[in-house]
């Protein structure tokens, strides 16, 4: 990460290899394996009880691994000397103590890692709690309150590592904007960022790479511009009805979108052969990268999306 001037060399931040999680004869994490590199925002995306909690707990060192390893700045989390210096971690805004103020819970942590009392102020006045909220119990916070709060205990150490689960989670939009900034500046510094999120149109804007999971496997692992290129070709007519007929004849594989439209696995000449043939209406046919991330989501985490793609 660069500071004061000086840059060190770029090397990968978080590295995930072969993870696993079997409950008895359920697997929650099926042989999970992705990196973070610096300078990126890492998107890690998939469907609630796909595993993205249950993979971070691992990497983090809070739930053990039945196989399979991960290494942050080049080791395990747990062998880290002094690991808040080093890596931020937001798992659970509710699981901080509601009977102390926000001041307080930094304070702690800024004792455990032998920081200054100034640096508090500092976190406290970046994710604006500083004054009379940073001495409101936490009890009393908002959850997106608490989110702030987790954000500003997550940089309290001048971390090189942000990993953060659903961190925009009660953030109203002011508050999304904000933590979009911070973000983004925090990876153009040269820091690492896993961000887990189901706000797909936030990881969009924000994210430079993705990682999908789906039913505990990666569906998906590459740049944010390679994944969405490959989506398809959108198609929306006035009659949905007909216009799935139509592919559906023509033996071409799609996906519904929420505005009725639809994302097809072919080219734009092959749907417009499918629908004049049977004289289908079409009002918009075109390269489904603007479909965004939604519509490749569908696609890579419905049921039958098992085989790993890269990128």
């Amino acid at each position: 990460m660069c500071r004061a001037g000086a840059c060190t060399t770029l090397v990968p931040m978080i590295t995930v290899e072969q993870l696993s999680k079997h409950y008895g004869t359920y697997t929650a994490v099926d042989g999970v394996s992705f990196r973070a590199e610096p300078g990126l925002v890492t998107g890690f995306l998939g469907p609630n009880g796909a595993g993205k909690s249950t993979t971070m707990r691992m990497m983090t060192g809070l739930t053990p691994a039945s196989a399979g390893h991960s290494t942050i700045l080049g080791l395990p989390y747990q062998e880290l000397p002094n690991p808040g210096r080093h890596v931020g971690v937001l798992l659970d805004a509710s699981a901080q103590h509601p009977g102390r103020t926000g001041r307080e819970v930094l304070r702690l942590g800024a004792m455990m890692m032998g920081l200054p009392r100034q640096r508090v102020e500092e976190m406290l006045e970046v994710v604006g709690l500083s004054g009379r909220e940073g001495d409101r119990r936490v009890g009393n916070y908002s959850l997106g309150m608490r989110q702030r709060l987790g954000i500003a205990h997550a940089l309290l150490g001048d971390p090189q590592v942000l990993i953060l689960d659903e961190p925009a989670n009660g953030l109203d939009p002011a508050g999304i904007h904000w933590m979009r900034g911070l973000l983004k500046g925090f990876a153009e510094r040269g820091g690492t960022v896993l961000l887990s999120s189901h706000l797909l149109h936030e990881i969009e804007v924000i994210a430079d790479h993705l990682v999908v999971i789906g039913r505990g496997v990666i569906v998906a692992d590459g740049s944010k511009v390679d994944l969405l290129r490959g989506v398809g070709t959108l198609v929306r007519g006035p009659d949905a009805g007909a216009l799935a007929r139509s592919l559906d004849v023509a033996g071409l594989s799609y996906t519904a979108t929420p505005d009725n439209a639809y994302v097809v696995d072919a080219s734009s000449e092959q749907i417009a052969e499918a629908t004049a043939t049977y004289a289908v209406v079409v009002t918009e046919l075109r390269a489904a990268d603007g479909a965004g991330l939604e519509a490749m989501f569908l696609q890579l985490t419905s049921d039958d999306a098992r085989e790993k793609v890269t990128t």
